[in-house]
């Protein structure tokens, strides 16, 4: 019978040699389930980054766990309580009002691993956690043999990335079953197809995590990490995901210089976060349209371009609301404007 883990795993105890190499309760759940059951045998990739990697392929043979001990550089995090969703991810104490500690210094690359581990791992939203679970359980029919993430989707993309895109949410049997923003369902195939068509990508497709994809100078995210019911997350929802993204937009500071914000959601949700991450959005707040374009300035650092586009959804890109054309368009524009060198 499939089995889900949570964060309450039947409160079982680790061994004395059994070490997480992750914070946090979800990932000391799937460690003990791991010591205790060996494999799960659920539709559901267990939690936390021992995990050797995330779903890449379907197979008919059993999910098999395999978790490596923690490095050294990890033991410091180990005996450190787990932190807030809001707290500092640059690693150091930051002082009220003062200017983030990843945008005052050098570029952090660990920074957005360390956060990515921690989204993997959140189970602040009942109906999200429930709903995500449900649908890597169940599977869908032309999915039965794969493994589901069934999990936070984290942001994809260098650390060093100059131009953001920001979607709405993943896909209940897309980025909720690969593990990967827009990966494995339509709208990433309009998107990454798009993203190469503009030289912003290695190859057009995006089927599963470990198909090779590389991004050159994006980062793709989302203000909403797990797949919502009927693909529409609350406000409630949206405003608890929010400190994650915030949490990015400061890590990506030193080099993100443009932003393409995916439909009216995630420009809505979008615009308290830069303010919040230290950008300085005008007031009145500028309306979502597609091709919508302003700019953000920052009091200690340089300004960011804020474009508007149609979500590359299903309903949008059946109906010619948005063509290719009209998305590689925004996409040239903002990466210019963010310092690369698009393909005409």
């Amino acid at each position: 019978m499939d089995r889900v883990l949570t964060s309450r795993t039947d409160q079982i105890q680790l061994s004395t040699r059994t070490v997480s190499p992750f914070c946090g309760p979800a990932a000391s759940a799937a460690a003990t389930a791991a010591a205790t059951f060996g494999s799960t045998g659920s539709g559901v990739a267990p939690a936390g980054p021992g995990v050797a990697a995330a779903p890449s392929a379907p197979s008919s043979a059993p999910a098999v766990l395999s978790f490596r001990a923690p490095s050294a550089t990890m033991l410091p995090t180990l005996a450190r309580p787990a932190r807030r969703p809001d707290a500092d991810i640059g690693g150091t104490h930051r002082r009220p009002g003062a200017a983030p500690d990843a945008y005052r210094g050098a570029m952090d690359p660990r920074g957005l691993d360390r956060l990515d581990r921690r989204i993997s791992g959140c189970r602040a939203c009942p109906r999200l956690v429930a709903w995500r679970e449900e649908v890597a359980r169940t599977r869908r029919a032309a999915f039965a043999d794969w493994t589901y993430w069934g999990r936070p989707v984290p942001g994809f993309g260098p650390p060093d990335a100059r131009l953001l895109i920001i979607g709405l949410a993943p896909a209940a049997h897309g980025g909720n079953r690969t593990g990967r923003m827009f990966t494995g369902d339509r709208s990433g195939d309009v998107l990454y197809q798009a993203l190469y068509d503009v030289g912003l990508a290695s190859q057009p497709t995006s089927v599963h995590a470990g198909d090779g994809l590389e991004l050159h100078g994006v980062r793709v995210t989302a203000p909403v990490h797990c797949a919502p019911p009927a693909n529409k997350p609350t406000p409630a929802e949206r405003d608890a995901c929010r400190p994650w993204l915030v949490q990015e937009l400061r890590l990506l500071r030193p080099t993100v210089r443009a932003a393409v914000v995916l439909g009216a959601f995630g420009w809505q949700a979008a615009l308290p976060a830069f303010a919040e991450a230290g950008w300085t959005v005008p007031r009145p707040r500028p309306a979502f349209g597609h091709g919508a374009h302003v700019e953000l300035d920052a009091a200690d650092g340089p300004a960011l371009g804020l474009y508007g586009c149609f979500h590359v959804s299903q309903r949008n890109t059946f109906t010619g609301k948005l063509t290719p054309e009209m998305l590689r368009d925004v996409l040239r524009t903002a990466a210019t404007a963010a310092g690369l060198r698009p393909a005409k």
